[in-house]
């Protein structure tokens, strides 16, 4: 049978943020005050999917390390699910958490 399948943006911005909060070192997700902002962004043009994740990180927790294992997390976890390996996984730490 021919035919295309796609998946939604919203539902790939889903799937991104179950994977982000599953990672160690991860408080939550930072939602924007901006309109239509939210904490997790998918772009996706010619088939190339891009996400862009707003997280709170714990206090203590190495950046490079949290941020690393995100972009591996993310992207594992959308081809798994959507079939959909995004081209890249851009990490941006908006806030740290409180210390302990």
């Amino acid at each position: 049978m021919e035919g295309n399948a796609s998946v939604a943006a919203d539902v790939l911005a889903s799937y991104a943020a179950d994977a982000a909060v599953e990672v160690e070192g991860v408080v939550g997700l930072v939602e924007s005050r901006l309109p239509r902002h939210g904490a997790v962004r998918v772009n996706g043009e010619a088939g190339a999917v891009r996400v862009e994740l707003h997280v709170e990180l714990a206090w203590g927790a190495s950046a490079p390390d949290v941020g690393r294992e995100l972009q591996r997390h993310v992207a594992d976890y959308l081809e798994w699910m959507a079939g959909a390996r995004p081209q890249a996984v851009d990490v941006v730490v908006d806030e740290i958490g409180p210390p302990a």
